[in-house]
């Protein structure tokens, strides 16, 4: 593990001790992850409620500059030049480094007309089914680890040979049984469990980032 990415484990561990134990479960989250998107795939997170707005926090983080600068490299931004002077200036010095992620929970006309056209809790399992592929990772945050619509996706991003990391709180659920890691972290209240998400996805985020971005 490089040393800027150990760096935020050990100081998420360190800020929040009640989650040593998650530790080896954080960090094997970050190597499916960044395996995933060295092969070209992507991330498709879904949750409900509060976990629906960690999905979104999640992809904001990872979609654009979090901590580090992610200045684009010197050809792309020739490129980008090249095909327009005026724009591709502009272009240059504003994009930043991406790396594609998606909460399945942002497409209100597709939810809408595929709940009222079809079975409503698979809303989720449909845009694993559209966009998934192998090399791609799903992630479903429940503080149950029992939300239905979460265990349905992951059912389909098993059958489609993705990895599945899960986030939920420290009770036995049904998301662990899918997930190649589940996060539990040590708290059983609904409200405690997704304090202690926030630090453990931002630390993921920092993570890696710092392992493409530097």
């Amino acid at each position: 593990m490089k040393k800027n990415v150990e760096f935020q484990l050990n100081n998420l561990i360190e800020r929040y001790p009640s989650l040593y134990d998650c530790r080896k479960y954080i960090n094997s989250a970050f190597e499916i992850i960044i395996e995933s998107y060295k092969n070209g795939g992507k991330l498709l997170i879904a949750g409900n409620g509060g976990s629906a707005a960690d999905a979104e926090h999640i992809t904001g983080e990872l979609m654009k500059g979090f901590y580090n600068p992610r200045r684009i490299d010197d050809e792309y931004a020739r490129r980008l030049r090249q095909v327009d002077e005026t724009l591709g200036i502009v272009l240059a010095e504003n994009l930043q480094g991406a790396l594609p992620t998606i909460a399945l929970h942002n497409h209100p006309a597709l939810l809408t007309a595929y709940m009222n056209d079809c079975e409503p809790l698979l809303c989720f399992a449909q845009q694993v089914n559209g966009y998934g592929c192998a090399s791609d990772v799903f992630v479903g945050i429940s503080t149950s680890g029992n939300s239905k619509n979460i265990l349905y996706a992951a059912v389909v991003a098993k059958a489609k040979g993705m990895k599945i990391v899960g986030l939920t709180g420290q009770k036995g659920n049904k998301l662990e049984k899918y997930s190649d890691v589940c996060i539990m972290v040590p708290e059983v209240e609904t409200y405690k469990i997704q304090e202690l998400h926030l630090p453990v996805y931002h630390a993921l985020c920092l993570m890696i980032e710092a392992e493409f971005f530097g």
